[in-house]
């Protein structure tokens, strides 16, 4: 007979599915009611040991027992629990010479293609596994996004560095974009680690991972004078608040004050 934790977490892994969350915020979700149920204390005790931990960890903690309690257990959470206010930490961003040099420094076309996508389509790591070649119309030159965050799709533009890239040098266009030799798509670690290597290659001692390229594209669009709304539909926030936070990292108006001196 299933004990009545392992029948809760079931449950909360069927409404999760049933919500459409996607598959690694079930499998947070999960992990983190699965301790809770384990540490047989209360929800603030709970989350005090969270306290310790990044704003964001302690927010997902939060939203994970809200979760439990009102959609599993039915019934709102006994204690009023204040929620951890939202980091406003500013993303990294490449000039755009330090992406030429990531490009250039590496010489593998298969992982080139995959720096150059991240960097000229701005699409997220989970996007960019999932592409397949189907999603890609070369004559419209579009690219279109259908396993996209919140189960979202979006139409975004081809840019004409990766259609040049893809006429040339990628001649299997079936299945996956990103694939091994074996016809598998390639994991999400395997592209961090290509691009931890292209940075160490290019001599960056900063911290680079495949999303640092993402904020890189939408930054450097906003530089060149592109509207916040148009890069919010391309990054596809929901929030426009969340696409405005790389005003604070556009250099373009700070250049012009530092011309004032």
């Amino acid at each position: 007979m299933m004990k009545e934790s392992e029948q809760r977490l079931k449950t909360l892994q069927e409404e999760l599915a049933l919500r459409k969350y996607s598959r690694q915020t079930s499998k947070t979700y999960g992990n983190i009611i699965q301790n809770y149920l384990h540490s047989n204390s209360t929800p603030r005790d709970f989350l005090l040991k969270y306290s310790n931990k990044s704003n964001s960890s302690i927010r997902t903690a939060y939203f994970a027992l809200k979760f439990f309690y009102e959609i599993v257990l039915k019934r709102p959470l006994e204690e009023d629990l204040p929620l951890a206010k939202k980091g406003h930490k500013l993303p990294s961003v490449l000039s755009k010479e330090e992406v030429t040099l990531l490009f250039e420094h590496t010489l593998n076309l298969k992982h080139r293609f995959i720096l150059m996508f991240l960097y000229y389509s701005g699409m997220r790591l989970s996007e960019i596994v999932n592409l397949q070649w189907s999603d890609i119309d070369m004559q419209r030159e579009t690219i279109h996004i259908k396993n996209a965050k919140g189960n979202k799709e979006r139409v975004i533009f081809l840019h004409s560095s990766l259609k040049k890239m893809i006429t040339e040098f990628i001649p299997n266009k079936e299945g996956f974009v990103f694939k091994s030799n074996f016809g598998k798509k390639y994991h999400k670690r395997t592209i961090e680690v290509i691009v931890q290597t292209a940075a160490g290659k290019a001599g960056m001692r900063k911290k680079i991972t495949p999303h640092t390229l993402r904020h890189s594209f939408a930054t450097h669009l906003l530089e060149n004078g592109a509207d916040i709304r148009s890069i919010q539909q391309l990054l596809g926030h929901a929030n426009l608040q969340t696409t405005q936070i790389y005003t604070h990292v556009a250099n373009k108006d700070l250049v012009k004050l530092g011309k004032l001196l």
